[in-house]
């Protein structure tokens, strides 16, 4: 078991998401950056649908009540164990009555902690990923306990490669969406050429941009989305639409991010920039 300390700013249980259940109007949630919380479970050679902790911006203070080993991978978030500074995509025996910290967010935005074995919380709709008003929690809370798989042998190396965690990239691959020909040329050269920057409001369930395009009269009936959808409102706005969000929505919708795309969106924090580049 791990008992919950301090539960940072905001701390959740996820997986790669709940599938199947969006034609009943259910999100797919699950990590925001899959790319970094498979590298943690497969540094501990767990499942890559393994429960992670997605840590966001502050993160917790947790003691271990059994001994296990754990992986970060992500956001660099200064973690600590017994007050003692550990490194991203890296094995650590933890033991029992450890305590892992975290401090200054020095890169990036969200980091993912696995555990030998993953969290062995509950599963809703086949999935252990919190959403509000679905799961029991939908985010970490202080004296809480969490539970833990059993330690099994596992030969830790002396030193492990890690991923590269560029987060200062502004690239982000995009397709196009079903109504992208809806654009004029004037908003196809806006959204293709221009650079944007990460508005205030951003959170799991879309990230706002701050500059608009043109204003648009265009009207589509309400139609399936995906996350990494990109909606374009009648003011012109942008919202990319990201794991918790809607399964349905009325804006056309005019690109369509890679998953590699949405994770290093995932990365980013207010004021940052980002620039679209269309895959063929």
């Amino acid at each position: 078991m791990i008992q919950i300390l301090n539960p940072g700013f905001y701390t959740t249980i996820q997986d790669l998401g709940r599938f199947s259940y969006r034609d009943k109007g259910v999100p797919v949630s699950g990590v925001m950056d899959a790319i970094s919380a498979q590298f943690a479970n497969k540094l501990l050679g767990n499942s890559k649908n393994s429960a992670v902790l997605e840590i966001t911006m502050v993160g917790p203070e947790l003691l271990f009540e059994t001994e296990t080993l754990i992986a970060i991978s992500g956001a660099i978030l200064s973690p600590k164990l017994n007050g003692k500074p550990i490194f991203n995509d890296e094995v650590y025996h933890v033991q029992k009555n450890d305590v892992l910290s975290f401090g200054k967010l020095k890169s990036g935005f969200r980091c993912y902690l696995a555990v030998q074995g993953g969290f062995k919380t509950e599963t809703v709709l086949g999935s252990k990923s919190w959403y509000v008003s679905l799961t029991e929690f939908s985010y970490l809370q202080k004296e809480k306990t969490l539970e833990i798989a059993k330690r099994k042998e596992h030969k830790i190396k002396a030193h492990l490669p890690g991923m590269d965690h560029d987060f200062n990239q502004k690239e982000l691959e995009v397709y196009k969406g079903p109504e992208f020909n809806l654009l004029t040329k004037e908003q196809e050269q806006q959204v293709l050429s221009g650079i944007f920057n990460v508005a205030k409001e951003n959170n799991r369930m879309a990230y706002q941009l701050k500059q608009h395009l043109y204003p648009h009269s265009y009207s589509i009936l309400t139609s399936a989305t995906l996350p990494g959808t990109v909606q374009l409102t009648p003011s012109g706005k942008l919202i990319v639409l990201m794991k918790d969000a809607q399964t349905t929505g009325g804006y056309p919708r005019i690109l369509q991010l890679t998953e590699q795309a949405i994770a290093l969106l995932a990365q980013k924090r207010t004021g940052d920039e980002l620039i679209f580049t269309l895959i063929a």
